[in-house]
C-alpha cells in the first residue's frame, strides 16, 4: 500500500463521538463509534498476535528449530510475542497520531509495560475480574480527551504461560493456556 494511502486510511476525524473514516475522496465516509473503531483495531492486532504465537514461535518451539528470546538478536532468535506487538505499536505511532495501542499487565516481565493511568489499571482489572468482557472509558491525558479501550490477552498457546511462568523477572509463576495474562490498550483521540 503505499504511504497517501495509507495516511488516508488513517485519516480519523471525531466529531460528537463518531469517528469518519475518509477514502480521501474513492468513497463516501463511513462513520464508526469509537468503540467500534477499537474493537475493528483490536480485532486485527490480536489475530496477528495469536497467528505469530502459534504457527511461529509455538510451532518452532516444538519442532526444536528455533526458539523466541527477549535477546532475539544475540541468541539468533525469534523474537517474543509481546516484542512484536511493541514493535508494530511503536511503528504506528511513529506514522500516526489517529490511535495509540500498547500490551499491558498487572504482573509486567518488562515494567514498561505496566498500567500508567488509573483507566489502564481500572481496565486492567476490569477484564482479569470479568472474563470476555471489555472495558472503555474516556479520560483526559495532558488536557486532551481520549476514548480508550482495554481488551483482554490471553494465553493462546502453551509457550505463552511456559515463557513467563518461567521467566526470572515475572511476578507471577501461575499462568496456564487460557488464563488473562494483561490487556491490550487502545486509544483514540476525541475532538471537539
Amino acid at each position: 500500500m503505499h504511504n497517501k494511502s495509507l495516511q488516508c486510511l488513517l485519516a480519523v476525524a471525531v466529531v460528537g463521538g463518531l469517528i469518519s473514516l475518509s477514502g480521501c475522496g474513492e468513497q463516501k465516509p463511513q462513520g464508526f463509534s469509537s468503540q467500534q473503531l477499537t474493537d475493528m483495531l483490536h480485532l486485527v492486532m490480536e489475530s496477528d498476535r495469536a497467528v505469530y504465537t502459534k504457527q511461529v514461535v509455538n510451532r518452532l518451539k516444538e519442532a526444536g528449530a528455533i526458539k523466541a528470546s527477549e535477546h532475539f538478536v544475540d541468541d539468533k532468535a525469534l523474537p517474543l510475542p509481546a516484542q512484536m506487538f511493541r514493535f508494530g505499536a511503536e511503528t504506528v505511532a511513529s506514522k500516526t497520531e489517529a490511535f495509540s495501542y500498547s500490551l499491558q499487565s498487572l504482573w509486567p516481565i518488562n515494567k514498561q509495560n505496566a498500567p500508567r493511568t488509573e483507566a489502564e489499571k481500572t481496565g486492567l482489572q476490569f477484564i482479569m475480574d470479568n472474563p470476555g468482557e471489555n472495558y472503555y472509558v474516556e479520560e483526559t491525558l495532558g488536557g486532551k480527551r481520549y476514548f480508550t479501550a482495554v481488551y483482554p490477552d490471553v494465553a493462546v498457546a502453551p509457550v505463552c504461560a511456559s515463557c513467563h511462568n518461567e521467566h526470572k523477572d515475572s511476578p507471577r509463576s501461575d499462568f496456564k493456556l487460557g488464563d488473562v495474562m494483561g490487556g491490550v490498550v487502545i486509544r483514540v483521540p476525541l475532538g471537539g
